[in-house]
């Protein structure tokens, strides 16, 4: 089939798809609640049609995606299932063609060349060099591009790859979606740092807290020796709270990964576990959830705990599987607080039905892999804070006075 034709049958396709989203009463109701949220209730049909485009690929009802229930009419049946495997990206725009572009997809690592729905007259302004905040999908072995959310200027770079990092940390297959020589090369390297750390520490899971977690995790990349005698947990009571720094929005990930575990004041357990399928993972108060199962009143806030586990994207179905392996009362434990009946199969597929669907390799093994975050770091010049006046010796193993939670020989001793 021509390409022509195809495009014609592709914006035949998202008009009906704008229909369903006006005649269908649930998605309607829905989609009347989303401009609202957004403040888009009084707007032109002409903008309407623009905003629903994020709307279909991103909402979901009842834990469908709206494309997944305009499959349900049967109609456009090829072209919609070729919209759900969208990537949405940021790409950086390598030729201007007379009927598309060429495309490098900054999270990915692979160029592309994508045909345009509309007329190209549309992106007059948009030139080579530049940086695109869209969406691409193929079909039948070729790619079009069915949205455009933003336009960055070539100074822009730094944010572009900004943005990309946070994409991936929001959802690690981005990396390798499309690119199966790049999940061979996440594959390999997991491989080789399991081995690795299985020998460095004789066992796939470190239970310390945030005020180690840092310098294991760290030692470990670096490969280091390193002794774990006087870095366990060790807590007298287990409570769990709300840690800001482990916010991944877009506005502090950067600062935070910086900061690490130890940017926060009190302390927690953290439990540094390697899934030799899927990577390496650190991940705060597992001490505290393992123990809901031994003695939940003497956990502080184990119901949050628990659905903050259950509801935690960068948590997956492996982490909690490990625990019930090791609670016999896990489901019990978990349906009582909770005041519900599930089995823990379905407990996974309502939590982490994505783990269970797709091969997802964690956030620290996924940004190891990753160009854009080597990128990332040489590109953002961080603003450098003044060294602290210091008025007694500091050994190079003491925190660092400046605050900063780091170990003064990591900080402002460096």
């Amino acid at each position: 089939m021509p390409v022509i034709e195809k495009i014609t049958e592709i914006n035949e396709a998202l008009k009906d798809i704008f229909t369903f989203t006006q005649e269908n009463d649930m998605v309607k109701a829905d989609f009347s609640e989303y401009l609202s949220t957004i403040g888009s209730k009084n707007i032109s049909l002409n903008q309407m049609e623009k905003i629903f485009l994020p709307y279909v690929f991103e909402r979901k009802l009842n834990n469908h995606f709206i494309l997944d229930l305009y499959l349900e009419t049967g109609k456009n049946k090829e072209i919609t299932e070729a919209l759900l495997g969208a990537q949405a990206s940021i790409f950086e725009i390598k030729k201007i063609l007379k009927n598309g572009f060429e495309l490098y997809n900054l999270i990915n690592e692979k160029t592309y060349t994508v045909f345009s729905l509309t007329k190209m007259t549309n992106f007059r302004g948009v030139y080579a060099g530049q940086y695109i905040a869209g969406r691409i999908f193929e079909l039948k072995g070729e790619y079009f591009i069915v949205e455009i959310s933003s336009v960055l200027s070539h100074s822009q770079k730094a944010e572009a790859y900004r943005y990309a990092v946070m994409k991936l940390i929001q959802n690690p297959r981005t990396l390798y979606f499309d690119n199966p020589e790049k999940e061979e090369e996440i594959k390999t390297t997991i491989t080789e740092m399991y081995n690795k750390f299985i020998k460095s520490f004789d066992k796939d899971i470190i239970l310390t807290t945030n005020k180690h977690a840092d310098d294991i995790i760290g030692a470990f990349n670096e490969g280091e020796e390193i002794d774990l005698s006087d870095k366990g947990s060790n807590l007298e009571t287990y409570k769990f709270f709300h840690v800001k720094e482990l916010e991944n929005n877009y506005a502090n990930f950067l600062e935070n990964s910086m900061g690490g575990f130890a940017s926060h004041n009190e302390t927690y357990d953290v439990a540094v576990i390697f899934d030799k399928d899927r990577g390496l993972y650190a991940v705060p108060f597992y001490e505290t959830f393992c123990h809901i199962f031994e003695d939940r009143n003497s956990v502080e806030n184990a119901k949050q705990c628990i659905e903050y586990f259950l509801a935690n994207d960068s948590i997956p179905n492996t982490i909690l599987e490990r625990v019930a392996n090791k609670y016999s009362n896990f489901i019990d434990v978990i349906n009582e607080v909770l005041e519900t009946k599930y089995t823990l199969q379905e407990l996974l597929e309502k939590y982490k039905s994505d783990y269970l669907k797709n091969t997802i390799y964690s956030s620290a093994t996924v940004l190891f892999c990753s160009n854009a975050f080597s990128e990332v770091f040489d590109i953002i010049s961080l603003p450098k804070k003044e060294k602290p006046v210091l008025t007694q010796k500091v050994g190079r193993n003491d925190p660092c006075p400046c605050g900063s939670g780091k170990k003064f020989k990591n900080c402002c001793g460096g």
